[in-house]
């Protein structure tokens, strides 16, 4: 092990005796009190030295054995140590490959403030190049998510659409200009191999065709995030495949729910939620599904940008092994106020899906508000 305190989160004296890790409230850590040799120890942990090393430094400074050991083990506690060490095969293939890791650093930093063991925001990174993520729909939504995923390691991202790529698809992050009139299957297939870290082509399966480990289902027409076909989402979940809607209606951006299949509500449990609360609801959705439909969906390019940043962010913390706040609800945001509104999502009971069979406890109910860490103090 090469102990390392964590870069990424800023750290300022409060006193003479506290030191903050971090800013945001989220992360933040205070350490202490820290006396003139602690500190002196907290500098040598820059990632360079083995514990080894670290151990005679410390007998010069006059430190009792069992001291740097007892140290390490509370600041691996308080989520502020990494390891520098070299890892498993998996995270020695991201270091050799060259210019990945330079492109990852930021993601590196901010999934170790997240993960709090040592070594394990590279752990996740490597793991994210063996997962298979579909995206189903390639407008400015589902395009920019296709990207960012391969942007952030996803190994393969596969994007299903038909059609032309049309001059209202183009946004920054999403299509070029330049993939006007193109398949859009092969534009997105391009869009992904420029955005992955170091350039790299998709790769190609030498085994077995991996499990999909998400779908996320951003369709062009909006109406079909905000209410998702039972019929098609039965078969994801009859398949066991997690899937995350997002998308963009008129001047609404949706996102969610995260679907677990068998244990958050489903495309049909909100469906049969909303025929409860509204029983006009079926013969309205029938007319605006078989109506006439404009050319071009309406939404603009920074709402669509902010859903799919948000669709990719809260995709990469399930891949993680999180669960985001879109599990069990759907997150909406309107212009022109712009605000995020969270709306829980409870499991039908008459839906076949089960998920009403796994009621949540009542801190469960109230995850989607989004409130999560505080500040935590460690005594020296």
């Amino acid at each position: 092990m090469h102990p390392m305190v964590k870069p990424a989160l800023r750290r300022a004296w409060r006193d003479l005796q506290y030191v903050q890790f971090g800013v945001a409230p989220a992360h933040a850590v205070v350490v202490g009190p820290v006396d003139t040799t602690t500190g002196s120890l907290l500098a040598l942990l820059d990632g360079t030295r083995g514990v080894g090393l670290l151990r005679e430094e410390a007998r010069a400074l006059g430190v009792p054995d069992g001291w740097l050991e007892a140290l390490l083990d509370r600041l691996a506690a308080a989520g502020l140590l990494d390891d520098t060490a070299p890892g498993d095969r998996a995270v020695e293939a991201i270091r050799q490959e060259a210019g990945v890791l330079d492109r990852m650093r930021a993601d590196l930093g901010s999934l170790s403030v997240v993960h709090r063991e040592p070594g394990g925001a590279i752990r996740r990174l490597a793991a994210r190049r063996g997962m298979r993520v579909q995206v189903r729909g390639a407008g400015r939504v589902g395009a920019t998510v296709a990207g960012l995923l391969s942007a952030a390691g996803v190994g393969r991202v596969e994007v299903v659409d038909g059609g032309r790529v049309e001059p209202w698809d183009v946004a920054p992050g999403g299509f070029p200009a330049e993939a006007v009139g193109e398949r859009r299957d092969a534009a997105a297939r391009r869009l992904v191999g420029r955005s992955a870290p170091g350039g790299r082509a998709p790769r190609t399966p030498t085994g077995p065709e991996p499990g999909l480990s998400l779908m996320v289902v951003a369709p062009r027409d909006g109406l079909a995030a905000y209410a998702p076909d039972p019929v098609t989402a039965d078969t994801w979940v009859g398949t066991g495949t997690p899937h995350l809607f997002a998308g963009v209606l008129e001047a609404t951006g949706v996102l969610g729910p995260l679907v677990l299949p068998g244990e958050t509500a489903c495309a049909r449990c909100v469906d049969l939620g909303r025929t409860d609360a509204d029983p006009a609801w079926p013969r309205l959705l029938a007319q605006w599904r078989s109506g006439r439909r404009g050319a071009v969906p309406a939404g603009d390019v920074g709402l669509a940008a902010a859903v799919a940043g948000l669709a990719a962010a809260h995709a990469l913390a399930f891949l993680d092994g999180e669960v985001a706040a879109s599990a069990g609800a759907r997150w909406e945001v309107s212009s022109p106020l712009l605000e995020w509104r969270a709306r829980l999502l409870p499991p039908h009971g008459g839906c076949p899906c089960g998920a009403a069979d796994r009621a949540p406890s009542e801190g469960e109910r109230e995850r989607p508000s989004g409130v999560r860490g505080g500040q935590d103090t460690m005594a020296g």
